[in-house]
């Protein structure tokens, strides 16, 4: 018993909460890492984005418009020289803009899917094996227990990687084991409806000035093939 409780003090998920010190907000997340925009850090316990842990991005329009969130941590994990995974993408991410952003195409994994089983089973996979150092995994309109996404929190946790699930508004009313769940409100829009030691239900708007000039900002993935990856999963 003394054996299987240190095992348990020792799991880095068990001390996943946060507490507020003062004006600081001191976050027991194992690492986290900037988005790239102030706006957003500035409501985001420990600062950033939580490495290690799963995110759930709402919205209507299967996350298209707010994949421009993640260009610069996409830009970021790259340096790990790790695949960049996209699991069941409603459209392929577009080569041109990943490149302008200084994001390899060639880290780029395209995963296409047949069913939810297969969705739930590549994402766990692509999580596991800290191959990829981001995983974005639409999980379409099916409808997920919460022991099913508890096992990909449980995945996630054994590495620092960003780990990003695409899921509908409707998904809002479910209990999930997320650690940060944001929804799009509108355009550079959004509302953190849920995260771990931090602020609930406020919105954040991501002014144009967070971005970098002159650069395409990914809002929208036009349907297009890179050269990337593509594997499908029967």
């Amino acid at each position: 018993m003394n054996a299987l409780l240190e095992h348990v003090i020792q799991r880095q998920d068990t001390w996943l909460g946060g507490f507020n010190h003062g004006e600081i907000n001191v976050s027991t997340y194992r690492r986290c890492r900037s988005t790239g925009y102030p706006t957003l850090d500035a409501v985001l316990t420990g600062g950033g984005w939580p490495l290690g842990n799963t995110i759930e991005m709402l919205s209507d329009s299967y996350g298209l418009g707010s994949m421009g969130t993640f260009l610069p941590i996409m830009r970021t994990l790259s340096e790990r020289d790790q695949w960049q995974a996209f699991i069941n993408p409603p459209c392929t991410p577009y080569a041109p803009l990943l490149e302008a952003r200084d994001i390899p195409t060639e880290q780029v994994l395209i995963v296409h899917t047949a069913s939810k089983k297969d969705i739930l089973w590549s994402t766990e996979q692509a999580i596991k094996n800290n191959t990829c150092a981001t995983v974005f995994a639409w999980l379409g309109e099916h409808q997920y227990s919460y022991a099913e996404l508890r096992k990909l929190q449980l995945a996630a946790t054994e590495h620092d990687n960003l780990i990003v699930l695409f899921r509908p508004l409707k998904a809002a009313q479910d209990h999930a084991p997320a650690c940060l769940r944001l929804k799009t409100v509108a355009y550079r829009e959004f509302e953190i409806i849920k995260q771990r030691g931090g602020k609930q239900q406020i919105q954040v708007n991501l002014p144009v000035t967070d971005d970098l000039p002159n650069q395409p900002q990914l809002w929208e993935l036009p349907v297009n093939t890179p050269e990337a990856a593509i594997v499908t999963v029967a």
